[in-house]
């Protein structure tokens, strides 16, 4: 068998020290598009897309929130946790007295999926979690088409900015 067959739905997706190294790898496993992070010693995959609305995870900020390791979507600035795939909000939390900010749980909005290695090589198995998550949107035919769109109306946007 070839290093790279998925193997009991595991999928080959590189060695170990090529992804440290590009700290983020886009892959298509399954037709899935698949953010791979290698983040604080740790390895991450999660639906390439943001849940909000299909901005490009790649190239969003990691940052500690609340405790939470989190990805930063670039576009709009949702929050979403790398371990679970919650989106995280800011709000009040009235129980305190005085009234103070909290960073909060809105749920699991990303798919994530699981990374593991093995001697030197890394696999990601996609998720089972059952039920429709918001990322799964991006993932289907009509968010494809929207996403389309919505470049094809940014790059005409940066066009007749730069005439």
């Amino acid at each position: 068998m070839e290093m790279n067959e998925p193997q009991e739905g595991r999928h080959f997706v590189g060695k170990k020290d090529d992804l440290i190294n590009a700290k983020r790898t886009f892959k298509t496993l399954e037709g899935r598009d698949v953010l791979i992070l290698y983040h604080q010693g740790g390895f991450y995959a999660l639906d390439y897309y943001c849940y909000h609305a299909g901005g490009k995870l790649e190239t969003g900020d990691i940052e500690e929130i609340g405790g939470t390791l989190c990805i930063i979507c670039p576009k709009h600035k949702y929050k979403i946790s790398l371990a679970k795939g919650e989106g995280l909000c800011k709000t009040i939390d009235k129980t305190q007295n005085p009234p103070m900010p909290k960073w909060f749980s809105k749920g699991v909005k990303q798919r994530v999926h699981t990374v593991r290695e093995t001697n030197g090589d890394v696999y990601v198995e996609l998720s089972k979690m059952p039920g429709w998550i918001e990322s799964d949107y991006y993932q289907g035919e009509e968010g494809k088409e929207k996403r389309a769109k919505a470049e094809a109306e940014a790059e005409a946007d940066e066009g007749m900015e730069s005439s």
